[in-house]
C-alpha cells in the first residue's frame, strides 16, 4: 500500500494526510504495510514534501512579497535543491486580507535561489505557485544580479505595476553560477506571460487585482518583454510566448530567461521524491488533494500520481475533501474511485475543521472495500 497524496489546502498538509490514512487503514487491518510518500506540484508545499522524503530542510531570512524579512526554507538533498517560491513570495506571506497585487514583489524568490547556490546546489528545482505576485519574476531576476531602471537611471519601483517605467533592463551581472546548474521550472500551468491567457487575467483577480489592475498589469509585463528584447534579442519575445512564461505572476518568464527548462511540476517531482521505487513495491495506491476538480485533470498531484501508477498496471483510488469530477472523468484519469470528506460529513464546514478524525473514518472504509 502506498498512499501519495498532496495537501488538503486549509486543512491537512500532505504528512498529515498520509498520517490520517495510514492511522484508518490500520484500524481495519492491523499491521498493515503501508509507505507513505507525501507529494506536491510545485505549488506550496513542495518544499514539506522533499522534507518528507529525506531532503534536510535549509532556512534563511530573506524578503517577503511587500519587502518585510520573513524566514522562507528550500530543501536540500547532495548537491540537489528544491526551491519553493511561496515559501519567499507567496500569498501566504501577506497579511490576513490584504493584496497587493501592483507591488508585490518576487526579490526574496531570487534571494532563496542565492541561498541553495551558496549551500553548493548543481541541480535546482524551482517549484512556482501561490504566488501574491505578478512582476514577471524581475524581483527575482534583481537579487540575482539584473539591473532594471527607469528613464531617469534610478531603480524601479518593486512590484508589476513599476514595469510600466522600464527604460532599461541590463542581465549581464547575473550571478555567473546559474550558467553551470541545471534548472528545472516546475509548474502546473502553462499560460504564457501576456494575453487573454497570461499571468494578469487569469491570475491576477485572486491576488486582489481590479480589472483595471489587470490591464495595467498586463500592459506592463509587455512592456518589460519588450524591453528586455531590446537587451538580449528575440529570445526574450519567444520566452514571453512559451507555456510557463506566465506561471506564479510571471515567475515563469524570469526562470526562463534564467535557461530553465519548464516541466509538469508533478512530473518534476515525482522524480525528485523517488516515486517510482515506491510504486514498485505498492499494490494498491492511495492519492489525493483537498478538491478533486477539473483542476485536478491538468497537472495536479493527484492527475500525476494515477497517471504514474497506471503506466505500471496499478490500482488507484482517492481521497479528497470535495469531490467534483464525474465517475467516468475519474476513471479517464486512471482513478478507480474516490472518497470525499463530505461523504462521511455532509457539513462542509465540519469537514473543513475536523479534516483529521473524518479523513480517518474515511480510510477505514476504503480498507473495508479495498483490504478485507
Amino acid at each position: 500500500m502506498l498512499i501519495a497524496a498532496d495537501k488538503f489546502k486549509g486543512s491537512l498538509t500532505a504528512v498529515e494526510v498520509a498520517e490520517r490514512v495510514t492511522a484508518g487503514l490500520r484500524r481495519a487491518v492491523p499491521g498493515l504495510d503501508v509507505d507513505s510518500l507525501p507529494v506536491a506540484d510545485g505549488g506550496d508545499g513542495t518544499v514539506d514534501a522533499a522534507v518528507a522524503a529525506g531532503f534536510e530542510r535549509r532556512e534563511v531570512r530573506v524578503a517577503g512579497p511587500l519587502g518585510q524579512e520573513v524566514t522562507a526554507a528550500f530543501a536540500l538533498r547532495g548537491d540537489t535543491a528544491v526551491v519553493e517560491m511561496a515559501e519567499a513570495s507567496g500569498l501566504q506571506r501577506l497579511p490576513a486580507g490584504v493584496f497587493a497585487p501592483l507591488t508585490a514583489s518576487t526579490y526574496g524568490s531570487g534571494e532563496l535561489l542565492v541561498a541553495a547556490l551558496d549551500a553548493g546546489a548543481r541541480t535546482i528545482v524551482f517549484g512556482v505557485g501561490g504566488s501574491a505576485t505578478t512582476d514577471g519574476g524581475a524581483g527575482m531576476l534583481s537579487a540575482l544580479g539584473a539591473r532594471f531602471l527607469d528613464a531617469e537611471g534610478e531603480p524601479l519601483a518593486p512590484g508589476g505595476g513599476g514595469l510600466a517605467d522600464l527604460a532599461s533592463a541590463d542581465l549581464t551581472d547575473l550571478d555567473p553560477r546559474l550558467a553551470s546548474v541545471e534548472f528545472v521550472l516546475a509548474s502546473d500551468v502553462d499560460n504564457p506571460l501576456t494575453g487573454p491567457k497570461g499571468a494578469p487575467a487569469v491570475y491576477g483577480p485572486q491576488k486582489g487585482a481590479s480589472p483595471d489592475d489587470v490591464q495595467a498589469l498586463d500592459a506592463a509585463l509587455g512592456h518589460y518583454a519588450k524591453v528586455l528584447e531590446r537587451s538580449i534579442g528575440a529570445k526574450a519575445a519567444e520566452y514571453a510566448a512559451s507555456p510557463g512564461a506566465g506561471a506564479a505572476g510571471g515567475i515563469g518568464y524570469g526562470a526562463l530567461l534564467l535557461g530553465a527548462r519548464f516541466r509538469p511540476g508533478i512530473e518534476v517531482m515525482l522524480d525528485v521524491l523517488g516515486f517510482g521505487p515506491a510504486l514498485e513495491k505498492a499494490t494498491l495506491v492511495i492519492t489525493g488533494e483537498g478538491s478533486l476538480d477539473e483542476q485536478t485533470l491538468h497537472g495536479k498531484a493527484p492527475a500525476g500520481v494515477a497517471a504514474a501508477a497506471r503506466a505500471q498496471g496499478k490500482e488507484v483510488i482517492a481521497v479528497c475533501g470535495r469531490l467534483a469530477l464525474p465517475p467516468e472523468a475519474l476513471g479517464r484519469a486512471g482513478i478507480r474511485r474516490a472518497y470525499p470528506l463530505t461523504d462521511a460529513e455532509p457539513d462542509v464546514a465540519k469537514c473543513i475543521a475536523e479534516a483529521g478524525p473524518i479523513l480517518e473514518r474515511v480510510a477505514e472504509g476504503i480498507a473495508r472495500d479495498f483490504l478485507t
